[in-house]
């Protein structure tokens, strides 16, 4: 199984590791999914989401070329701005969901991993020869959620704080560039944090010291059912 570069970390936190797509991920730790799941809906709960595949559409004509793929409006997002969206068959059906940041000079991308080969491969067929399609497998992706969140991560990012829903800007923790995106899968305010894999782990120490407390897969899972949201075609 590949491993996040939080792994080492999940252990010492004393998780239960399990194979989920192909990675060794953590489904809860010693306090329970019921514990991870309140931390989430009243304080603030963090989770390792680095297996999530991670990507930039290069090119000129990257928002265009885009939205021959999905129905969302590409073009339209200005410099800083996240969209959530489907890629679709040629039918209309969902083959997957995926969320797409105007970063200003390329589109950021977050995949699904159970999908992941699956989707890359959907854009490098289906995109024009002259948008490039870079996998960034040197970052790992944090979200922090619940409506503690904004407390616990302004103090190490004051950016943080003047992001509104569905909002992203680029930031420095620690010397550590990192992309901070207002937006979660769980219902409730909160981020996610693009961060080179070699500061992923003092990142996640850091928030964890600030307050946050570890989740696993199996609160994300009750977190996403509870707010209706929708996980592939599961």
């Amino acid at each position: 199984m590949k491993q996040t570069p939080l792994t080492a970390l999940h252990r010492e936190l004393g998780a239960k590791l399990v194979e989920f797509a192909g990675w060794e991920m953590p489904v809860s730790y010693p306090a329970g999914v019921m514990a991870e799941h309140k931390a989430a809906r009243e304080g603030a709960a963090l989770f390792d989401v680095s297996h999530m595949c991670q990507a930039e559409l290069r090119g000129p004509r990257a928002a265009q070329a885009l939205e021959t793929l999905v129905p969302g409006g590409i073009k339209m997002l200005s410099d800083g701005k996240a969209r959530y969206t489907y890629f679709t068959d040629p039918a209309g059906g969902i083959l997957d969901d995926l969320i797409v940041t105007n970063t200003g000079d390329h589109l950021f991308l977050v995949l699904n991993a159970a999908r992941r080969d699956h989707d890359l491969g959907h854009l490098r067929a289906g995109l024009a020869p002259d948008v490039e399609v870079v996998e960034r497998t040197d970052l790992a992706l944090i979200a922090l959620q619940g409506p503690q969140a904004e407390a616990v991560l302004s103090p190490l990012a004051a950016e943080a704080k003047a992001l509104s829903f569905m909002q992203s800007t680029t930031a420095e923790i620690d010397g550590a560039p990192v992309r901070i995106s207002r937006l979660g899968y769980t219902g409730e305010d909160g981020y996610e944090i693009s961060v080179p894999a070699d500061a992923a782990q003092g990142l996640a120490r850091r928030l964890l010291e600030a307050g946050a407390g570890p989740a696993g897969l199996g609160a994300r899972d009750s977190l996403r059912l509870e707010a209706g949201l929708p996980l592939y075609g599961n």
